[in-house]
């Protein structure tokens, strides 16, 4: 293993929790209809990964979800209902700083769309997105994570050869996709592994 140039965190369920069920749950309370409707439209028919791949803008995301459902809620009620489901994972805070403070180059590289990630800034905005020198987002970048595509944009944005990266994500299938692109990336399970697997690879930061 190889001391790695660059860092890349995934964003949901490693920097931030999130909760899809909360958010069909909240959505359901502004447009006046079921959870279940909420969920089937959102992910059984695929509308919010095609938002995550920048597929649709926001006011198009929208209009798809009036359509669908037959219904219409206040376009800002739907997206803050929408992206009102992040919480800090807290135990990574100290380790984000203490890499910074280190002199690692930091990114993200997270699926994610326009309405999350403009919640995201401007709700956690101690960290977001000052602490992290790129940001591979999917809907900027047109792929979703685990595409090539995604990986291979990520690469290039943070200047390095794909083997000269290390990656963590919450999804097994993200962590293969990394892996097969050349990443060296691990599943994320908890913030000490994260560190042990870190040290492992030689990276000294005081943590």
């Amino acid at each position: 293993m190889r001391t790695p140039k660059f860092i890349y965190f995934d964003l949901g369920n490693v920097l931030l929790y999130f909760d899809h069920q909360l958010a069909a749950r909240q959505i359901a309370e502004v447009a006046d209809i079921s959870p279940e409707q909420v969920w089937q439209t959102l992910f059984e028919r695929d509308l919010l990964a095609r938002f995550e791949r920048g597929e649709l803008s926001r006011e198009q995301f929208h209009s798809e979800f009036c359509t669908a459902t037959g219904t219409c809620g206040d376009f800002d009620r739907l997206e803050f209902a929408a992206s009102h489901i992040f919480g800090m994972n807290y135990s990574m805070l100290p380790i984000v700083s203490k890499l910074e403070d280190a002199g690692y180059r930091l990114g993200i590289l997270s699926n994610t769309c326009a309405s999350h990630w403009n919640y995201v800034l401007a709700r956690y905005r101690a960290l977001f997105p000052h602490a992290f020198e790129v940001l591979a987002l999917s809907y900027e970048i047109g792929a979703a994570k685990p595409d090539a595509k995604i990986y291979h944009a990520a690469a290039k944005l943070a200047g390095v050869q794909p083997n000269e990266i290390f990656y963590c994500d919450d999804i097994q299938a993200n962590v293969d996709g990394a892996l097969s692109a050349g990443f060296d990336a691990v599943l994320y399970t908890t913030t000490p592994a994260l560190v042990d697997e870190l040290h492992a690879r030689g990276v000294r930061f005081n943590y």
